[in-house]
């Protein structure tokens, strides 16, 4: 995934704080444990969100541990772990598994493909055990390397592979949940997908990559780029609310309510604040 999925610390405190690190904790133990140290080198957000998320619906039972950590042994770290931690681990392997094949592919980085090589005992565990997820990301990988390489110009399709592929990722157990974490998680990946995309549209015009922006900004030429942009990820956000609120979610909502009102805006804000100030600067060079 892309690192969006994030909480924002300033608008937690240091007791909501602790618990969110002891979820990331807890996620990055079961990544050892499942592929020795090379495992937590994936630990991502998105995960710890979606660990969080399915522990507050399904409430399972969650294991507390006190620990000392190899990167800061000067203090014992707490972790929170369960089965839905154990699911989300299982499901970063295969997604960072497919992301480095494909990243190989692309730049033929040997130790992105050294990595893959190292998992793919592992993947291949784990996709037996979640074919239906397994078989998800492998297709989303394929249909999106197709849909950039025809330079799509429909934003929903191209975001929606994202939102398709996550929304598998998202329904565990296939039961009365389904619908609303299906749309949650879709929602989201177009989300991630689009924030992605335009927080890179600069780059990958000045090195004429695809990016799903670009047609429209050809075609809107004057128009408000940056606030088409935010109306379009309002919108996406709005949904993963509504899906979200209609859980009945209790246990760590606060988090994940900062994650999703507050957190997945972190990074946007902090081009618009780069932005103004490069304007700034321009201004003051004038």
């Amino acid at each position: 995934m892309f690192g969006y999925i994030n909480i924002n610390r300033q608008e937690l405190s240091k007791e909501q704080q602790e618990q969110y690190q002891s979820y990331y904790c807890g996620l990055c133990r079961e990544l050892k444990e499942l592929a020795g140290p090379k495992g937590q080198i994936l630990l991502n957000y998105d995960m710890t969100f979606l660990t969080i998320l399915l522990t507050g619906l399904y409430e399972p039972q969650v294991i507390k541990e006190r620990f000392t950590c190899f990167m800061h042994p000067a203090k014992k770290k707490t972790s929170r772990s369960s089965e839905a931690s154990v699911y989300a681990a299982k499901m970063n392997i295969l997604l960072s598994y497919q992301n480095l094949q494909d990243d190989w592919k692309d730049s033929r980085s040997i130790s992105k493909k050294t990595l893959a090589m190292s998992l793919k005992k592992q993947y291949d565990r784990i996709s037996a055990e979640y074919p239906r997820q397994a078989t998800a990301i492998e297709d989303y990988i394929k249909k999106l390397a197709l849909t950039e390489a025809g330079y799509e110009t429909n934003l929903d399709a191209v975001a929606g592979l994202t939102g398709e592929m996550l929304s598998e990722i998202f329904d565990w157990k296939e039961d009365m949940w389904s619908e609303e974490l299906r749309a949650l998680g879709f929602y989201l990946g177009k989300f991630v997908y689009l924030m992605d995309a335009y927080e890179d549209i600069e780059k990958d015009e000045q090195m004429g990559l695809y990016n799903p922006f670009s047609f429209w900004r050809q075609q809107n030429a004057g128009e408000d780029f940056d606030t088409f942009v935010k109306l379009i990820l309002k919108s996406m956000m709005a949904e993963c609310a509504r899906s979200f609120e209609r859980m009945p979610i209790v246990h760590h909502a606060d988090l994940l309510r900062n994650i999703l009102y507050s957190g997945v805006w972190t990074r946007y804000e902090m081009k618009q604040l780069k932005k103004r100030k490069k304007m700034k600067e321009k201004r003051k060079s004038k």
